[in-house]
């Protein structure tokens, strides 16, 4: 099938590269200059594992494009995924203006039948306003429809959760649509839910919130087991064998972060209220997440006394392992929250440095943990990168001024790290 793809962010290009590498000729498109360039010549600006194999098999192939121009892609597609970013608004409410650009500059250049289907993470009622805005700026008059196709990819997974998914959402308002999009993904043999458009708009956020809300339900239990006495992983343990519950996303820790479920989570509040509902469960997700970070410094503060002055290495800046994405990242408040007390910070990330140097400023960036744990006061595990898990041990400890890691996400042995004489702080267990 012929696929036009508008956006080349993390939803976009591994949408467009996935559904090239099942058969299908794509377009992606972007106003990025400098991005569409770069892709030309197989540089992905992000990382994203086995993505940059995946676009050059397929650039060779003949099957993925890449242009800044729109006419270009929708001359040569029928189905037009927007990928567009859908930033947060002061208020918390998604920004639909790309949305909403997007939507007019189609209607206005489209000359043939076109399938616009939304890919970006949208309010419920937006597929609504793109048919409004397509109908009114319909230059030729064309025949359209409007679906919605929710993606439900993980940074560091998105290929293996695009060719491997759990469902398919597709909400539709016409048999024609319907039928294109199943064609589209039956390569896949996933199971397909197919819905009304506004259904399936609400599908994406409750899922992100739901998940959110697991996660902040582990770390209040995380909290309340450090004050009993107890350990959150056998907590996690036993909840998760309840075939009801699942074990995944509970995970004790310092709070969730990225461009999804803190994004999302602030959109489907914001959602509930202009339909009049106030869905004070999900703020008191919000507040829990913000408390976690807190928390981790609070519990530096209380191993160091004095944090003015202090150097304290920093391991983990990207949101979760295998992504280089430190949109809302906690480490980026916890290194601010550390910086406002006067302590000096060190940190290393495998794969997020170059995009932490462009927002954190006054921190030494290290080539390697060990550099970071050098002439340490303290050694804080904000990021559970399998790198941090193998780490040599006995040299950190002789590289610290003193043996005291406070670990954010759980990663070590409490037993054996403090065995080897190691100070060793951690979340929900003693």
């Amino acid at each position: 099938m012929d696929i036009c793809v508008v956006g080349t962010g993390y939803v976009g290009l591994v949408t467009g590269a996935c559904l090239a590498d099942i058969g299908n000729r794509v377009i992606c498109v972007d106003v990025d200059k400098e991005k569409i360039n770069k892709l030309k010549k197989g540089i992905i600006p992000i990382y994203e594992l086995g993505l940059k194999d995946l676009v050059k098999r397929n650039q060779k192939r003949k099957r993925l494009a890449f242009t800044t121009d729109l006419r270009e892609g929708l001359k040569k597609s029928t189905i037009i995924f927007i990928a567009v970013g859908t930033p947060p608004k002061q208020d918390g409410g998604a920004d639909l203006t790309y949305v909403e650009n997007v939507a007019r500059q189609i209607s206005q250049y489209m000359t043939s039948y076109k399938l616009i289907v939304e890919k970006s993470t949208v309010p419920v009622e937006t597929g609504a306003w793109v048919k409004h805005t397509v109908s009114v700026n319909n230059r030729h008059k064309v025949k359209f429809d409007v679906a919605s196709n929710p993606e439900f990819l993980r940074e560091g997974q998105a290929i293996n959760d695009f060719m491997h998914p759990d469902r398919i959402v597709i909400g539709v308002g016409s048999k024609k649509a319907e039928e294109l999009l199943v064609k589209l993904y039956s390569p896949l043999r996933a199971p397909m839910v197919i819905t009304d458009i506004k259904s399936a708009e609400i599908i994406k956020h409750a899922s992100n919130s739901f998940l959110a809300m697991k996660i902040s339900f582990i770390n209040a239990i995380s909290n309340i087991c450090e004050k009993a006495g107890a350990d959150v992983e056998k907590v996690a343990e036993g909840m998760g064998l309840d075939k009801r519950i699942g074990r995944a996303f509970l995970d004790a820790g310092v709070g969730f972060g990225g461009f999804c479920f803190p994004k999302d989570l602030a959109a489907f509040i914001k959602i509930a209220e202009k339909l009049d509902y106030n869905f004070a469960l999900l703020k008191e997700v919000e507040k829990i997440n913000e408390f976690q970070k807190k928390l981790l410094v609070n519990k530096i503060k209380d191993n160091l006394w004095i944090v003015k002055g202090k150097t304290i290495g920093i391991l983990g800046l990207s949101f979760k392992p295998n992504t280089d994405d430190i949109r809302f990242a906690p480490s980026l408040d916890i290194i601010r929250l550390l910086r406002d007390e006067g302590a000096n910070i060190k940190v290393f990330d495998p794969q997020a440095m170059n995009k932490a140097r462009e927002v954190l400023k006054k921190v030494k960036f290290c080539k390697n943990p060990y550099e970071v744990a050098r002439n340490a006061d303290c050694l804080v595990i904000v990021t559970e990168w399998n790198e941090f898990k193998k780490l040599d041990l006995k040299k950190i400890k002789k590289l610290l001024k003193q043996p005291l890691i406070v670990d954010g996400r759980n990663i070590y042995n409490p037993k054996a790290l403090k065995k080897a004489g190691f100070k060793y702080i951690c979340m929900g267990k003693s």
